[in-house]
């Protein structure tokens, strides 16, 4: 167990709690870690490499041969800044795949742990009360409707100017939940002990502003 500050932040694709984690992080001047960036890595390492998600010990091979470190919240691969490739549609459609491994997940995972106990931190992602830091007592899980979900991605999207389709996109989140929910490692869930957030009629800064009325309590 940590004996620094570590806020957990579990919830699916568009639930907000990118967003949210990272300005309660800027908030509380701590600092924020996106554990799906690590995970976006994987598969971008993956794809570029022409490395299945099932070709494990090529996955464990690139993981090893690589450095990841985050910097101001964003993820460097090498020592380069791949933060806007990482979220792109393309690794978005690939991750839930290439995360599934579960040598994959215990590499990841300990690097996160790690991370965790040397600092005090916003830690956000699809297992993070779960697996990462199950000990924290600050756990908050955020989550919103498939429609509410999928028209935030399409809004970001065009903002980015990537083509977007809202109906496919809505086919491909509830795909991705489907998938992370019954993977055999780690599957995706509530902890018992989060407190739950829906976001789905509430503004970013009111999300925040929930979680730090919490913690404050």
């Amino acid at each position: 167990m940590s004996s620094f500050l570590n806020i957990a932040i579990d919830g699916p694709a568009g639930s907000g709690k990118s967003t949210v984690a990272k300005l309660l992080a800027k908030k509380l001047n701590l600092e924020y870690i996106n554990t799906g960036a690590m995970y976006r890595a994987v598969t971008l390492l993956g794809l570029r490499n022409d490395v299945g998600s099932q070709e494990i010990d090529k996955l464990v091979e690139l993981i090893k041969a690589h450095s990841m470190d985050f910097v101001k919240g964003e993820l460097y691969i090498d020592g380069v800044n791949e933060h806007a490739n990482l979220f792109k549609n393309e690794i978005s459609l690939q991750v839930s795949y290439y995360c599934q491994p579960k040598e994959v997940r215990k590499m990841l995972v300990k690097k996160q742990q790690e991370i965790a106990a040397k600092t005090d931190i916003v830690m956000e992602g699809r297992d993070i009360c779960t697996v990462v830091l199950p000990h924290t007592k600050n756990k908050f899980f955020v989550d919103a409707s498939v429609d509410i979900r999928a028209k935030r991605r399409y809004l970001e999207l065009k903002e980015k100017g990537e083509p977007a389709d809202l109906e496919q996109l809505k086919v491909e989140i509830a795909r991705r939940d489907k998938i992370d929910s019954e993977r055999e490692v780690d599957p995706f869930k509530k902890a018992p002990d989060a407190i739950f957030i829906d976001t789905s009629e509430l503004s970013i800064e009111e999300v925040v502003e929930a979680i730090a009325s919490k913690l404050k309590a």
